[in-house]
C-alpha cells in the first residue's frame, strides 16, 4: 500500500512543469478554473498544460493560468473513439506526455469518475507526482491519494470546491485574486479583446441594433434529460421581452437549429444565431446581456465567469454544477428520483423541469434583471 508522504506539500514546491486533466465538458473545464488559478499563484514560474477533451481545449484563448492544451479523447470519458483506436490513441498520449517531462499531474474527475486510467497513463509517462481523488486503493498509481467518500445527493459541496479541496491535500491554497472585479475564488473566462466587436457586427449583420438592450435564451444542452422544453422558453422570452427585457437573442450550436427556432417568442422582437458565433463572442454576448436563460450547461458557467445574471433550468440529475459566484436563479421542480446522473430520464417523465411553467421562469428572469429581492424557489 502506497503511504502519504510525511509531509504531501514538500515535493510540489519544487514543481516547474504541472500537467491538469480535466476530460469532460466545457462547464467543467470552467468550474476547474479556479483551482488552475491557485496552481499559478502558489507556484511561481509554473508551466501549467492542460489535458482536456475537444469542448475542453475550446476554452484555450481564454484560459488565463494554462499555457498550453492537449487535446484527448479518453476512451474512459464519453467519447467518440472506437474500441479499435483507444489503445493506440492511449500509447500516443503516453509517448506525448513522456515527451513533456512533467513533474506532476493533477486529475480533476466529478465523484462519478474514476482516476485511475489517468493515472496509470501518467505513471508509465514517468510523471512522478500524481494526484486525485480515488474511491479504492489506488497503490503506487497515484503518490498522493485523496479519498474520495462523496456521493451525489443534496447538501454535497460544489463541484468548485471539490477541486480547491484536492489542491489543499499537497499545501496549495484557494487563489487569493481573482480576474478584475471578480471573486478570487470565482470562475475565470477572460475574454478577448476582439470579441466584442466581431459580435457587434455580427448583430448588425442579422438586422438586430447592437446599442438597443438584448437578453439571451439558450436552449440546449448536451444531455437530453438537461433540456427544458424550447416552447416554454419561447414563452417565457415573450414575457421578459415585454417587461423590458429589451431584443431576445436565441442561440444555439449548428445541431440545435430546431430547438433556436422553437425558442424564438411569437411577438417580440428577437435573433436567431445558429452556429455562427465563436466561443468568445458567446461570452460577450452573455456579458453584454440584461439576463440569460439557459439549462444547465456551459453557457451558465460562462455567465458565472464573467459575473453576469443568470436564470438556469436545472435538471435534477446532478447537485453540483450549479452557477458559482455571480447572480443566479436556479429553477427546478424537486422529484424523488433527483441526482440520477442520466442522460436521458430513466423515468420518461422530465419532471424535475417540466414542473417548472414558463411563467415561474419569466418572473425570476425579470426579478433578477432588476435585482429586485427573489422569491423562494418553487418545490
Amino acid at each position: 500500500m502506497a503511504a502519504m508522504p510525511t509531509d504531501p506539500a514538500a515535493p510540489w514546491r519544487g514543481v516547474r512543469r504541472l500537467l491538469a486533466v480535466r476530460l469532460d465538458n466545457l462547464g467543467d473545464v470552467l468550474m476547474t478554473t479556479p483551482a488552475l488559478a491557485a496552481i499559478k499563484q502558489a507556484l511561481p514560474g509554473v508551466h501549467t498544460t492542460l489535458l482536456a477533451s475537444p469542448a475542453g481545449a475550446a476554452l484555450q484563448p481564454h484560459l488565463p493560468d494554462v499555457d498550453e492544451v492537449i487535446t484527448f479523447e479518453a476512451p474512459w470519458v464519453q467519447s467518440r473513439c472506437t474500441a479499435a483506436q483507444a489503445g493506440p490513441a492511449v500509447q500516443d498520449l503516453v509517448q506525448r506526455l513522456a515527451a513533456g517531462r512533467f513533474d506532476a499531474v493533477v486529475v480533476f474527475t466529478v465523484c462519478t469518475q474514476s482516476a485511475l486510467p489517468m493515472a496509470m497513463v501518467a505513471m508509465q509517462a514517468g510523471i512522478p507526482l500524481r494526484l486525485a481523488h480515488c474511491r479504492e486503493n489506488p497503490y503506487h498509481l497515484l503518490s498522493h491519494w485523496v479519498r474520495d467518500a462523496e456521493v451525489p445527493g443534496d447538501g454535497m459541496r460544489h463541484e468548485v470546491q471539490r477541486q480547491l479541496d484536492l489542491l489543499a491535500a499537497v499545501g496549495i491554497a484557494p487563489p487569493a485574486q481573482g480576474l478584475p472585479g471578480r471573486p478570487a475564488t470565482g470562475l475565470r473566462f477572460m475574454p478577448a479583446p476582439a470579441d466584442a466587436a466581431s459580435l457587434a457586427a455580427k448583430l448588425a449583420q442579422a438586422g438586430m441594433d447592437p446599442a438597443a438592450p438584448w437578453f439571451v435564451v439558450h436552449p440546449g444542452a448536451s444531455a437530453e434529460s438537461r433540456r427544458y422544453p424550447a416552447e416554454r422558453f419561447a414563452k417565457a422570452a415573450q414575457a421578459v421581452a415585454e417587461a423590458g427585457g429589451g431584443h431576445a437573442v436565441i442561440v444555439g450550436g449548428p445541431a440545435e437549429a430546431a430547438l433556436v427556432q422553437a425558442a424564438r417568442p411569437a411577438q417580440a422582437p428577437s435573433t436567431a444565431l445558429v452556429g455562427g458565433l465563436s466561443l468568445g463572442e458567446l461570452a460577450a454576448l452573455i456579458a453584454g446581456a440584461r439576463i440569460t436563460l439557459c439549462n444547465n450547461s456551459g453557457p451558465a458557467h460562462i455567465a458565472a465567469a464573467l459575473g453576469a445574471p443568470v436564470v438556469v433550468l436545472y435538471a435534477l440529475t446532478n447537485p453540483q454544477h450549479t452557477p458559482w459566484q455571480t447572480p443566479a436563479r436556479v429553477l427546478s421542480h424537486d422529484v424523488p428520483c433527483r441526482n440520477c446522473l442520466r442522460s436521458v430520464c430513466p423515468m420518461g417523465h422530465h419532471a424535475c423541469l417540466l414542473g417548472v411553467p414558463a411563467d415561474v421562469v419569466a418572473d425570476a428572469a425579470v426579478r433578477l434583471m432588476h435585482a429586485t429581492p427573489l422569491a423562494t424557489a418553487p418545490a
